[in-house]
């Protein structure tokens, strides 16, 4: 029988690791990148659900999958949108539109949904991102099986954790976004529009967090379900924290978390019915609080965070 420690020498818990962690990471970075310019967008569970189902209707009716990423991102841009043009110029609580989003955009996907398929057994399937493989990398041993064997939005979830951090860090764009997050009247005083800013950084956030909703539909799974998300939304906003609002510690916090969610998954086969299976369920949340609080002590706020900017006030 495998013991508990075993089960971190199989390269199907380190694939397993980058599939759960890949609509993580996009949520995180999505939520990163609107937080960074100083708006909180609690309106991601929606968001990442309306998504889920934009980009599996859009396959279901005969589009290319990349399309289906295409047609959510732009789905969870216009949230994004709307969520922007409410908290930014309007000045509204970002906490109460954020949860308005997320609400609204849940009811509307299972309206759609509802309207393309009738309630049924069985809800309707795609053909998902197939494993791409990667020349002479897929055939190394351990390593091919658990990392270079991953569907195509994978990769692009990892590589945009890099660009987003160089581009934070390293260009005048990502400079803008971090000034207004801080002080936005500093960066209008240096020319900077903090209103334009904050509205391209959500919708842009948002786009992202679409698309981690659609990698579930199109690469995880094969079809949508209202509930599919199950709260990967709320994760990724506690994950931003962990991260300390940098994208590649983003990246760690993701990969961090669904660690712990594909051991507790092996960890209940190991155990059996010697322990209720609800305490596996509880094991990657609780190990995130630790994390999450033993991080956040040192996480630095961006200190303009949900303060609404109006011109001319100090």
């Amino acid at each position: 029988m495998m013991d508990a420690l075993d089960i971190f020498a199989t390269a199907g818990l380190w694939a397993a690791v980058l599939r759960i962690a890949t609509p993580l990471i996009f949520g995180t970075l999505g939520a990163l990148v609107c937080e960074r310019a100083g708006v909180l967008n609690l309106g991601i569970e929606g968001i990442m659900t309306f998504g889920a189902m934009v980009g599996w209707l859009t396959v279901y009716h005969g589009g290319d999958l990349w399309l289906g990423l295409a047609a959510a991102a732009l789905a969870g841009a216009a949230f994004g949108l709307l969520h922007a043009l409410l908290t930014v110029p309007l000045g509204l609580s970002q906490h109460v539109t954020g949860l308005g989003i997320t609400l609204f955009a849940s009811s509307l996907s299972y309206y759609i949904f509802r309207l393309v398929v009738p309630v049924s057994g069985t809800p309707p399937t795609i053909e998902p991102f197939q494993p791409l493989r990667i020349p002479y990398l897929s055939d190394l041993p351990f390593l091919g099986e658990a990392v270079f064997a991953q569907t195509a939005p994978t990769y692009v979830a990892i590589l945009l954790a890099f660009l987003i951090a160089l581009a934070l860090q390293k260009t005048p764009l990502g400079l803008a976004v971090r000034i207004v997050g801080e002080n936005p009247h500093a960066a209008e005083a240096q020319g900077i529009d903090p209103i334009r800013v904050r509205i391209a950084s959500v919708v842009f956030g948002s786009a992202l967090m679409a698309l981690g909703g659609a990698f579930l539909t199109l690469a995880a799974f094969n079809s949508f379900f209202p509930t599919m998300v199950q709260g990967r939304g709320w994760v990724c906003i506690a994950l931003v924290v962990f991260a300390s609002w940098r994208p590649e510690r983003a990246l760690l916090g993701a990969l961090l978390f669904a660690l712990f969610d594909a051991y507790q998954l092996r960890l209940s086969h190991v155990v059996g019915k010697a322990v209720p299976y609800q305490v596996f369920l509880m094991i990657p949340y609780l190990l995130s609080i630790a994390a999450l609080l033993v991080m956040a002590r040192r996480a630095r706020v961006p200190q303009a965070l949900m303060q609404p900017f109006r011109r001319g006030e100090r």
